[in-house]
């Protein structure tokens, strides 16, 4: 009978080790087919570039008199405007405007005062320094130029032409290029004179 009892131990040991290989199995084969984890990535957005901050030009105001609408009257307007720009503002002319005398292209200048002639009126030209104002260098004529210290008709005439020639002057370093004016006459109008448009 003794070695039957061995064997039925052997039989119970053996069905214990299939038993735990099975199972031992089965868990490697649920693990193995586990589907594996996403992976994610986060990029940074990208920078934003920051525009370079632009200089905001002042706006001008101006006093127009004269044959407009709405005359006798104080106007605020964008630097660089024109005279066109103001008689608009201003209503438009009146049918006694002479428009013929009144140049429209003219770049306005902050504190100035635009005047509109009627037909038959004598127009006096008056040059910036005597009314307090600054000479446009890009559209004073040869009078308004010779006002300035140090700058007679030949040197006037000059500057004109070379504007003509070579377009407008953006700052007193252009003057500079000019036959004839150093850094003396560039220091004296220094503060007397402006550059339409720039």
């Amino acid at each position: 009978m003794e070695p039957q009892g061995r064997w039925e131990k052997w039989g119970v040991l053996v069905l214990f080790i299939v038993t735990c290989l099975v199972t031992v199995g089965g868990i490697a084969a649920v693990f193995a087919n586990r589907p594996q984890p996403a992976t994610f990535t986060i990029m940074p957005p990208p920078p934003t570039v920051t525009p370079a901050p632009t200089a905001t030009l002042m706006p001008v105001v101006v006093y127009v008199t004269g044959e407009v609408v709405q005359s006798n009257q104080l106007l605020t307007l964008s630097a660089g405007s024109r005279v066109s720009d103001v008689v608009t503002a201003a209503g438009g002319f009146t049918s006694e405007a002479d428009i013929a005398k009144v140049n429209l292209a003219g770049i306005i200048q902050d504190g100035q005062q635009i005047h509109i002639p009627a037909v038959g009126e004598l127009v006096v030209v008056t040059t910036a320094l005597s009314t307090g104002g600054l000479i446009d260098i890009n559209t004073a004529t040869t009078e308004q130029l010779t006002e300035l210290p140090g700058i007679g008709p030949a040197l006037a005439a000059r500057i004109i032409a070379y504007r003509e020639e070579n377009g407008a002057f953006r700052s007193l370093d252009d003057l500079d290029l000019v036959s004839g004016i150093g850094p003396s006459i560039i220091s004296n109008i220094g503060d007397l004179v402006t550059f339409g448009g720039f």
